[in-house]
């Protein structure tokens, strides 16, 4: 049975004429793009270490598959923002399992994609943590909220924007969690 020890998170950002030669150029520039990435859902294994990009690089051999939960996204429209976020939310008891979400958006700040996948992953952490919530309260307020209950540990947001440039070029941007044996 393989259940990941490890995670780190990652983003880039790539330029380029053909559509998919600009995802390749984001995966380079996120530092992924070596490896042949098979996307999974969205839960954060119990027990698992939050490590950094480079902690998390040094165990890859190129062309390994790897287990990535991750956003894309592009655009070959000049001057349209557009965001790739994951957010990760852990909860207190090492036990228990967590949440990554995915988003993409358009016109959206990288603070909003990033809060964005951030809530939605601590709120689907919360249900199942049985923390009482307004799903219509701000940020912060649901912030304070699953803070206050002491059962979600730690959430972040790891976010790539961009803007579309000129000349048809494609953009695109990625952010991934990288799941690690």
């Amino acid at each position: 049975m393989y259940v990941p020890k490890k995670i780190f998170l990652t983003h880039g950002a790539g330029i380029h004429k053909e559509k998919l030669t600009s995802f390749e150029m984001a995966l380079r520039n996120a530092g992924i793009g070596p490896f042949n990435l098979v996307a999974v859902s969205s839960i954060y294994p119990a027990g698992c270490e939050l490590v950094s990009r480079e902690e998390g690089l040094k165990k890859l051999t190129p062309g390994q598959i790897v287990h990535a939960v991750y956003s894309r996204n592009e655009t070959n429209e000049a001057g349209r923002m557009i965001t790739a976020s994951v957010g990760l939310a852990i909860p207190k008891d090492t036990r228990a399992y967590g949440y990554l979400s995915e988003h993409h958006g358009y016109c959206e700040t990288q603070t909003q994609s990033g809060d964005y996948a951030e809530d939605l992953a601590a709120e689907m952490l919360a249900t199942i943590l049985g923390v009482e919530f307004d799903p219509d309260l701000s940020w912060d307020e649901k912030r304070n909220l699953w803070k206050i209950s002491n059962k979600i540990v730690h959430s972040q947001n790891v976010t790539q924007s961009a803007v579309g440039q000129s000349g048809k070029l494609w953009t695109t941007v990625v952010a991934a969690a990288i799941l690690l044996p």
